[in-house]
């Protein structure tokens, strides 16, 4: 037989990959204090839900996960080297204006018993988690798999563009929180259920924030640039 692997072995690979980049970034480049790691599942497919406020937040869960992570990325950093090195890592482009090709290749991995991270808020915040889009509560639903709300503090100060890259050795939080799994009552249409799973998660992970914010007393940022921008 061939010695070349095949897809699902080279994604395995990249991924994990991946996951000694972003420890190297999250605990090298920056400073970065994880806490309930082994609320993480230790194996089969997870969802890490996280809260955005930061260029960075990506590459600090994907570092402070106890496992590989295949986070979804907005589309329009897959360009030039970059993009060439998130795709070889097993990260998934976003369309944030449909998602459609995300969650089916999200599915993938939870099919196969990987973990998926995604920042349900969407866009780089104050990441209250006050609002949500409905991305994690379909693939939960769908998937059946496990929810693990995160808290990620320190990436963006108040003042700071969403785009700015923290200097090394910023302190920076990352908390894992209680998984909750969510389903589909007898007797409730799909959009009912769509809802009512999007509201847990987002409590879930509002609460997660919070309890973060005061066991660090790191402040999320007060500013919100992507919704002070002119119309």
């Amino acid at each position: 037989m061939s010695g070349a692997p095949t897809p699902a072995a080279a994604r395995t690979t990249g991924v994990r990959w991946g996951h000694r980049a972003g420890r190297l970034l999250a605990r090298a480049v920056w400073s970065t204090r994880v806490v309930g790691a082994s609320n993480v599942p230790v194996d089969g497919p997870c969802i890490l839900a996280a809260n955005h406020t930061g260029l960075v937040d990506g590459p600090v869960v994907v570092g402070s996960s106890p496992r590989p992570v295949h986070m979804l990325v907005k589309d329009a950093m897959f360009t030039g080297l970059l993009g060439r090195f998130l795709l070889a890592v097993g990260q998934i482009p976003v369309d944030r204006d449909g998602g459609r090709a995300a969650l089916t290749s999200s599915m993938a991995v939870l099919r196969a018993g990987g973990v998926v991270g995604i920042f349900p808020e969407g866009n780089r915040g104050r990441g209250d988690a006050a609002t949500a889009r409905a991305g994690a509560a379909w693939l939960a639903l769908t998937s059946g798999a496990p929810v693990v709300p995160v808290a990620v503090l320190g990436t963006r100060r108040t003042g700071e563009d969403v785009g700015t890259v923290p200097r090394p050795r910023r302190r920076l939080h990352v908390e894992f929180g209680t998984p909750l799994t969510v389903q589909r009552e007898r007797g409730t249409s799909g959009k009912v259920a769509l809802e009512a799973a999007n509201v847990r998660i987002v409590e879930a992970l509002s609460a997660v924030v919070n309890q973060a914010v005061a066991r660090t007393g790191v402040p999320l940022p007060l500013d919100d640039p992507n919704r002070e921008l002119p119309a």
